[in-house]
């Protein structure tokens, strides 16, 4: 049941223009279970992490290869990649889990040789301020670094799908043997249905694990543990990706009030929203 869900969702995601002819020419196959008996995630075929990955491309930056190095106003480092992986400057310590050297560690464990050198180079963000990034975007760093992020759309998918797997662990982890049960109860019931499966790839690269006691507002997170803590009991499948849709954004709402205000994190709510609109239709 859930290879012929997963199959109707990668069928129907749509695509970036410049990524259309590549994906049509890849066969979809059927997925399986993963022999990880930890993880609950499907294991995907190359042709349907690069349509997952659209997706988030998608969801991040309008699948725009501008998009791929992005420094949002307001915040204080840049992003990278489809999921928007975040880079810290040097001497800059923020609040949120930094993921783009993460994701370059992974690409070198896959041997990928094609990874900018000044990349390597550069264990920190080289730009200190969005003003100076912004002068350089069409330089020959940046240039370079979207090349190759625009070439590795399924492998940045791998890693986001490596991260919700290893966040499902992370997750039990700190919680309670009773709320144990719940929460990898919720997950299978969400991962259970399509929309459900890309739901949990894509909300753990979104907004986090939910276990760095950094990402807290007055103590309460907005990661994917908060998610799954937060739904009500439903039945597994559509019902169970429709409330963790629903759950996330009283989750997210959450995250807005307890905001400092000089984060004005309020204008994001629309786009958060719509975000989480997506993990409760069929796809």
């Amino acid at each position: 049941m859930r290879s012929s869900y997963l199959l109707t969702l990668l069928t129907l995601c749509s695509l970036p223009l410049t990524l259309n002819s590549c994906v049509t020419q890849a066969t979809a196959t059927p997925v399986s279970a993963t022999s990880n008996s930890n993880s609950i995630l499907p294991t995907l075929s190359n042709a349907q992490k690069l349509k997952i990955g659209n997706k988030i491309w998608k969801n991040e930056s309008a699948g725009k290869i501008s998009g791929l190095t992005a420094w949002n106003v307001g915040e204080e480092f840049p992003s990278m990649g489809i999921g928007h992986f975040i880079w810290y400057p040097a001497n800059y310590n923020g609040p949120f889990t930094e993921s783009f050297p993460a994701f370059i560690k992974y690409a070198q464990s896959k041997g990928r040789t094609d990874i900018p050198a000044w990349v390597l180079k550069s264990p920190d963000c080289p730009w200190q301020s969005r003003a100076s990034f912004q002068r350089d975007m069409q330089k020959a760093h940046l240039t370079s670094l979207r090349s190759f992020l625009s070439s590795t759309v399924e492998l940045q998918t791998e890693f986001i799908m490596y991260k919700s797997r290893a966040a499902l662990k992370k997750m039990l982890r700190t919680v309670s043997t009773s709320e144990q049960t719940r929460i990898r109860s919720n997950y299978a019931k969400v991962a259970a249905t399509a929309n459900g499966t890309y739901a949990l790839i894509d909300y753990v690269n979104f907004k986090g694990e939910g276990i760095n006691p950094k990402e807290r507002y007055n103590g309460k997170g907005w990661g994917l543990l908060q998610v799954l803590q937060n739904m009500k009991t439903v039945s597994s499948g559509q019902a169970a990706a429709r409330e963790f849709a629903a759950s996330a954004k009283r989750t997210l709402e959450r995250r807005i009030s307890n905001s400092p205000a000089a984060r004005g994190e309020k204008r994001w709510r629309e786009g958060w929203h719509n975000r989480c609109d997506t993990y409760a239709k069929s796809l």
